[in-house]
C-alpha cells in the first residue's frame, strides 16, 4: 500500500490539473511503483483466499474449472489472479486482459517464469473490446469501478458469456452510503480513487463513472442495466473486498 501510494504521488501535478479541467488521467500515465504496488498487496489475496474461499463461493464454478473451463480474466494487470487460477485448475484455459500494454508484457513473463503459459494468453485489450466468446467464467478484480463505461463493460462480458456462464466481480468492500464508509477503511478507500480509480474512469471513453466507491446497490444497477438476470453477494473478504457473483 505504501508503495502505491509512494507511486500515485508522483502524478500530483496531473491530478491537480485534471480536477481544474475535468479531464481524467489513465491508469498507463503513472508510475511504474502504482503498478508494482498494486500486483504486491493482491498477491497475497489471490493466494490466500481466491481459490480456497472466492471460487467455491459461487455457484457450480469450482467443479467447472476442475474439469476443464475457459476463463476470461479482465483487468488482470501483472496476472496474479490469471495465473494464480491457472496453477489451481490445470484441466482450464485462461485468458488475461488489460489494456495497458506494458502490464501485459510483465504478465507474460511472470506466466512464463510460473510454467503456466501453455494454460495462459495475455491481450491487450480494454473491457469492452476483448475477444472470445463462450467463457464459462469472467473475472474482474478491483477494476470495474475504475472503467469510463461500466455499464458498456458488464454488456460485453454478458456477450461473451456462455449461458450457463458466471462472471465474478470483486469489489471494495463499501457502503451504499457516504456515513457508512466514514471510517479508516473507507477513507483510505477514497483517497486511493481520488489518486487513482476515478481519474482513470474520466479519462475512458463513457460517462457512466462510479466515482470514489461503489457500494453492493449501485453495482447492482450496473449489472441488471446491461441484462444480466441474477446477481448476489456470494461472500467478502473483510477487511477490503465483497465478491458478487452474476449470472446471464
Amino acid at each position: 500500500m505504501f508503495q502505491i501510494a509512494a507511486g500515485a504521488g508522483k502524478a500530483m501535478p496531473k491530478i491537480e490539473t485534471a480536477f481544474r479541467t475535468g479531464e481524467g488521467v489513465g491508469w498507463h500515465e503513472h508510475d511504474e511503483e502504482v503498478f508494482q504496488g498494486m500486483m504486491r498487496t493482491s498477491e497475497f489475496d489471490f493466494k490466500e483466499n481466491l481459490v480456497s474461499d472466492w471460487i467455491p463461493a459461487l455457484d457450480g464454478v469450482d467443479e467447472k474449472l476442475r474439469e476443464g473451463a475457459r476463463v476470461a480474466d479482465l483487468g488482470c494487470g501483472y496476472g496474479e489472479s490469471t495465473i494464480t487460477m491457472a496453477q489451481a485448475y490445470p484441466h482450464s484455459t485462461f485468458v488475461g486482459v488489460d489494456y495497458h500494454e506494458g502490464s501485459i508484457e510483465a504478465a507474460r513473463e511472470r506466466a512464463a517464469t510460473a510454467g503456466v503459459a501453455d494454460q495462459v494468453s495475455f491481450e491487450v485489450a480494454t473491457a469492452k473490446e476483448y475477444t472470445g466468446a463462450e467463457y464459462d467464467l469472467a473475472t474482474s478484480f478491483d477494476c470495474l469501478h475504475d472503467m469510463g463505461d461500466p455499464v458498456g463493460v458488464a454488456k460485453h462480458v454478458r456477450e461473451t458469456l456462455a449461458a450457463d456462464g458466471t462472471w465474478m466481480i470483486v469489489e471494495p468492500l463499501s457502503g451504499d452510503q457516504v456515513d457508512e464508509n466514514l471510517n479508516p477503511r473507507g477513507r483510505m478507500f477514497y483517497s486511493m480513487s481520488t489518486m487513482l480509480c476515478t481519474p482513470n474512469a474520466l479519462d475512458q471513453e463513457g460517462s457512466h463513472a462510479l466515482g470514489a466507491q461503489a457500494g453492493e446497490d449501485r453495482l447492482r444497477e450496473v449489472v441488471t442495466e446491461s441484462g444480466f438476470t441474477q446477481f448476489r453477494r456470494a461472500t467478502e473478504a473483510p477487511p477490503f473486498n465483497m465478491v458478487l457473483e452474476a449470472k446471464p
